[in-house]
């Protein structure tokens, strides 16, 4: 099936897979081809996994969106997203320890986290 990770700024990846799994409001999903249609909004601080046909394994912190299925496609369409080998892990738990009002920043912070241990 053919898959794109999109997030607003930029597409992040784009090419043929064999199974997509990424957290949902309503749970976890896994799609492989031939899923039935579907259209699922993203947690915040989530994260998606792409196995490409080569096997090999992306993994990306994804914050907010909409992942979209065809029988043929994944879109998925995130605010931010950032691949798990170039998360500073450091810095996200920092800002984790550091704490403060920004809830969207310590959201972010918890799935780059994610996404690092995923991958």
């Amino acid at each position: 099936m053919e898959v794109s990770l999109v997030a607003v700024e930029q597409r992040l990846w784009s090419g043929n897979a064999t199974l997509v799994s990424a957290q949902t409001t309503e749970g976890e999903i896994g799609i492989m081809a031939g899923h039935e249609p579907v259209l699922g909004q993203l947690v915040e601080a989530g994260t998606v996994s792409i196995t490409t046909t080569d096997g090999e394994k992306i993994v990306a912190a994804v914050h907010g969106g909409f992942l979209s299925v065809t029988g043929k496609t994944v879109t998925v369409l995130a605010e931010s997203a950032d691949f798990a080998q170039d998360i500073d892990v450091d810095a996200a738990r920092a800002v984790l320890d550091a704490g403060g009002d920004d809830k969207e920043a310590l959201a972010i912070a918890k799935g780059r986290i994610r996404a690092a241990e995923r991958a």
